[in-house]
């Protein structure tokens, strides 16, 4: 079992704080700065450009992404780093509608994350040739899924309300009616056990600034299943990518198996402050992250709900279908949070009324849960975040 007392201990908390938004950006690893330091002060700094060699820069990526690989289900040699998110994403779409050349739809849902389907937008009017987005609610995703779907792109869990697809069972249904399965792992990604070789996903892509605590702007990963490894085509296609970039060839031989999807030159620094924060996550399993995360997350639903009758539940109560967060509807939510967030509890705002928080348990433990939920319930019911400051809408919410 965890020691989760052990994993809290290695982080930086700011005195006086609870924070319920690692869903949102993780906390400081109290190795990060050292190892930070070290990678600009003894490679960068001592190494110069001989750093790429001497200090494995150019293998990071993929020894990072396995690491990572360990905590989604994903097999050895199929995810690596680089990049940000949105571009994954595209990446990840572009090359699942290449698999499936002769259909034109792409299936998302309501609950996905814009981002998400900005992207997916932008796509389809550059391919043009009939190429559709349609968007459902998320209870309808699965009816949706017939023949005339080229790609499902869902995010496994919902980033305002904590909502959980099925992975597996869609992954199933997809495939039984000839569609590629795309993830979106953001919320996933050190909150639940995620199986992707188990369900038989296509491709996942995620973030590490949230969960896995990587630091705001850490790289992104990108997941390829070993049966499209060496067919997919990379959209993007960097110079890293390429199956000899040294070489400087003018045109374009994609790299073997995930080495493919590379774009860029690799963020070394970030990626530093990521290999922090997974040394800690080498102390766990996500089998009893998620069960501390079940056991957290129901003691803060009952303890806002016998305190703070105003807010109104929208986080799944079913284990099976909640993520790791919380979030309560109010109609004054905005305010609401930067009254907790004055009184050192943080968590975030979405659009249009959703209070969310975020429980990570490598650092947020039961006294927390209960000193967070004495705090709301004074804020609440003493109407406390009824002021003109909190009310000023700031540019991130």
């Amino acid at each position: 079992m965890t020691d989760f007392s052990a994993t809290k201990a290695l982080f930086h908390m700011p005195e006086g704080v609870i924070y319920l938004d690692g869903n949102s950006l993780g906390p400081l690893p109290l190795s990060a700065s050292e190892r930070v330091a070290r990678t600009v002060e003894a490679e960068w700094g001592e190494m110069l450009i001989t750093g790429w060699n001497k200090a494995g820069w150019m293998a990071r990526p993929t020894d990072l992404g396995d690491r990572i690989g360990r905590l989604i289900g994903a097999e050895k040699g199929t995810v690596v780093l680089g990049d940000t998110l949105s571009i994954k994403v595209y990446q990840a779409l572009a090359s699942a509608l290449e698999l499936n050349p002769d259909r034109r739809v792409v299936l998302s849902d309501s609950g996905n994350f814009p981002s998400d389907l900005y992207i997916a937008e932008g796509l389809l009017k550059s391919l043009g040739r009939g190429y559709t987005l349609k968007v459902v609610a998320p209870e309808e995703v699965e009816a949706a899924i017939d023949e005339t779907i080229a790609v499902t792109m869902i995010t496994e869990v919902d980033y305002r309300t904590g909502r959980k697809h099925d992975m597996a069972r869609l992954t199933a249904k997809a495939h039984a009616k000839g569609a590629v399965a795309v993830w979106d792992l953001a919320h996933s990604a050190g909150a639940v056990e995620v199986d992707l070789a188990g369900v038989g996903a296509d491709f996942a892509v995620g973030c590490t600034y949230k969960y896995l605590n990587g630091g705001p702007g850490a790289p992104a990963f990108i997941y390829v299943a070993p049966r499209h490894a060496d067919s997919a085509r990379p959209a993007l296609s960097g110079w890293l990518g390429h199956d000899a970039p040294f070489a400087f060839e003018l045109n374009y031989r994609p790299h073997r198996g995930i080495e493919r999807m590379r774009v860029g030159t690799p963020p070394v620094i970030a990626m530093a402050a990521l290999e922090a924060a997974l040394d800690i996550w080498d102390m766990t399993t996500m089998a009893d992250v998620r069960a501390r995360s079940l056991e957290l997350t129901d003691r803060f639903i009952a303890g806002v709900e016998a305190t703070c009758p105003m807010l109104k539940l929208v986080t799944p109560r079913d284990h099976q279908t909640r993520g790791s967060q919380v979030s309560f509807a109010f109609p004054d939510g905005y305010a609401a949070m930067q009254a907790l967030i004055a009184r050192g509890v943080i968590g975030d705002f979405r659009a249009p009324d959703i209070m969310r928080f975020g429980f990570t348990p490598l650092y947020i433990g039961p006294q927390d849960v209960d000193a967070a939920v004495a705090i709301i319930a004074e804020v609440m019911n003493q109407r406390l975040w009824d002021r003109p400051e909190f009310k000023a809408r700031s540019r991130v919410t």
